[in-house]
């Protein structure tokens, strides 16, 4: 990529920001359709879910290919393939016929936003070479994540309600043509490294994560220890084991398996696994509560979190680039990790007869300074451990174990509340089972923060043995 100062890169930042929000608005939008998609094409209760699970499942599963990808033909190049393929996937979603049909585009819109999140991490590192502004940007970029995740939930509920379920798919075509347009203006020309594609790598890593996330989300179903999720983590640690040995063996590999002797990337991606594994539960079961209990309906759901979205992208853009720029991403990161257990566990003491001022807002402030002050110095210690031709992997990295950890925690604390609630469905029963999940999320909160005290080490000791630094670590 271009070492030159780029005229433009506030810009492209903002572009790039924009797709981000987009990926992750992906994931929320459709919860609030989901009662009329069902009406629309006939899903059964049991298959609903896929309209959730298939774009989680491929985003996950491929991420780890879309950053590779990134290093090899350019980033730029990787970047307008995921927007043409979320184009394409999201006019098929929205004009579906069919189960099939629509499930079909929520996988390969999973397989665009794989290409997107990556490639478009990569060229933020690329565009921003100074320690300040590196700063800055990444707390930027980093703020939109959570931004689109809380917009998607108040955008799904304002399209459903006043326009059809349909647009909150075919909202992407014209956001997605409209950056495609500003691509040859703003983002640097890719630059090709030499090397080729492990496809070997690719397939049984992608197999082993969409297999593993696969029998995550289907556990609560299923059973977590039936037959079916039993024999399907044994084929996915089976295709793990394929990986890890071809990796070994190839000359160039998927992953380079010396990638991950540094130190600060492995404790970094344990701790953005914890931390997707805590925050979007919360996220999740506070929505359930927030409509199944208090009453909210989704527009009013909608509205009641947008304070915890304003407050994250205040404080990250505001703070906590500030903050990494003083004491490191260490002490605030662990501080954001506290913080965030301290807010979700404030929401496991919830009433069924709650109220937003005095149950809801106070818990989700804190929660939100918790995840800003959290989410980028953990992007940050991740980052700083890649050589920059390995920019795009280390984010296809760290990006893949916070969407594994996310559905793996969801599933954990789904069980958590069906475990307490039972068959009931009356306010108290649901707000017991809600508190319980809240409960265990604030617990993963807190391992994390211990995880990072002890495992994350300060940028002064995790250099030396890591000679060609990135601008990362200046930053750090």
């Amino acid at each position: 990529m271009n070492t030159k100062v780029n005229p433009r890169r506030w810009w492209a930042l903002a572009l790039l920001s924009a797709a981000q929000f987009l990926v992750i608005l992906d994931t929320s939008i459709i919860g609030i359709a989901l009662p009329d998609i069902q009406a629309a094409l006939g899903f059964s209760s049991s298959s609903l879910q896929w309209v959730f699970s298939a774009y989680v499942i491929a985003f996950g599963g491929l991420l780890l290919l879309g950053g590779r990808l990134s290093d090899l033909i350019g980033a730029r190049r990787v970047f307008v393939g995921g927007f043409l393929v979320l184009t394409a996937s999201s006019l098929l979603a929205g004009l579906a016929w069919s189960e099939g049909a629509l499930i079909a585009g929520r996988a390969f819109q999973g397989l665009g936003a794989a290409l997107i999140a990556p490639s478009a991490m990569a060229i933020v590192l690329g565009l921003f070479t100074t320690p300040s502004e590196l700063g800055k940007a990444m707390s930027i970029w980093g703020a939109s994540a959570p931004a689109g995740g809380t917009a998607g939930v108040f955008l799904g509920g304002v399209i459903t309600e006043w326009v059809s379920w349909r647009w909150t798919f075919l909202i992407n075509v014209p956001v997605a043509l409209l950056a495609l347009a500003f691509v040859p203006v703003l983002l640097p020309e890719s630059v090709k490294r030499r090397g080729r594609l492990d496809l070997a790598g690719a397939v049984t890593i992608t197999a082993a994560i969409s297999l593993a996330v696969y029998a995550t989300v289907t556990a609560a179903e299923n059973g977590w220890g039936s037959v079916e999720t039993i024999g399907l983590f044994a084929v996915a640690a089976a295709f793990l084991g394929a990986f890890l040995v071809v990796e070994y063996r190839r000359r160039e590999p998927l992953v380079p398996l010396g990638i991950f002797r540094a130190h600060n990337l492995s404790a970094a991606n344990l701790v953005m696994a914890l931390l997707g594994a805590a925050w979007i539960p919360m996220w999740f079961f506070l929505n359930l509560y927030l409509q199944q209990v208090l009453g909210y309906d989704a527009f009013e759901g909608g509205l009641a979190l947008l304070p915890m979205t304003g407050a994250i992208m205040f404080l990250m853009i505001g703070v906590t680039g500030r903050a990494v720029a003083r004491f490191g991403f260490k002490p605030p990161m662990i501080a954001g990790l506290a913080l965030l257990a301290i807010g979700i566990a404030l929401f496991a003491r919830i009433p069924s007869d709650g109220t937003f001022l005095v149950d809801v807002l106070p818990a989700s402030l804190v929660a939100a300074a918790g995840m800003s002050l959290a989410y980028i110095p953990v992007l940050i210690a991740g980052l700083s451990s890649a050589k920059p031709e390995e920019a795009g992997l280390a984010s296809g990295l760290i990006n893949t174990t916070y969407q594994v950890g996310s559905a793996v925690g969801l599933a954990a604390m789904t069980a958590v509340a069906t475990g307490i609630t039972g068959a009931a469905n009356d306010a108290a029963s649901l707000t017991d089972g809600y508190q319980g999940a809240f409960l265990g999320a604030a617990v993963v909160a807190l391992v994390a923060a211990a995880v990072a005290a002890v495992a994350i080490a300060r940028p002064q000791a995790a250099s030396a043995d890591l000679p060609d630094a990135s601008p990362i670590r200046e930053a750090a």
